[in-house]
């Protein structure tokens, strides 16, 4: 019981720092959508014509995850999404360091110089192994799914 109770708390632990930064790193990029584009296409990854959709759609998608990961609706097709996302960006981040690209991470403040780094990678892959976890062992308690269960007994 004692274990089941400490994997549950680390699990909203894990879902509501996942979540929380997915949050955190949509507000900018929502309200500055020109500079996001260009922070992305400054990664060389995509054709230039793909990259205004994604620097459109990218930050909703990350706001949507973040709010169900922290609220727990749907928490592990929230936590898959995270993973693929975080595991998209860990990519993209060391492909530009490997070509030894100065240029700004693009990741929270699109109006602050973020640069590249593997401390970035880093953290990055911390978020992609907190996101997994949850989607290994998405955390019931705590989460609103759970809440509209047990009202509707």
């Amino acid at each position: 019981m004692l274990k089941h109770a400490v994997r549950e708390a680390i699990g909203v632990a894990l879902r509501v720092l996942v979540g929380g930064v997915f949050l955190i790193a949509s507000v900018d990029k929502l309200g500055n959508p020109e500079p996001f584009a260009r922070a992305i296409a400054n990664y060389r990854l995509l054709p230039v014509e793909f990259v205004n959709g994604v620097a459109i759609v990218l930050p909703w998608l990350e706001l949507l995850v973040g709010l169900m990961l922290v609220a727990g609706v749907r928490i592990r097709a929230a936590a898959t999404v995270a993973t693929v996302l975080l595991a998209v960006f860990t990519l993209a981040l060391v492909s530009a360091i490997v070509r030894g690209l100065d240029i700004s991470c693009g990741c929270f403040s699109q109006t602050a110089a973020e640069r590249i780094g593997w401390g970035r990678v880093v953290e990055d892959v911390a978020l992609l192994f907190g996101a997994l976890l949850v989607v290994v062992w998405p955390p019931q308690r705590w989460s609103l799914e759970n809440y509209v269960r047990r009202v509707s007994q």
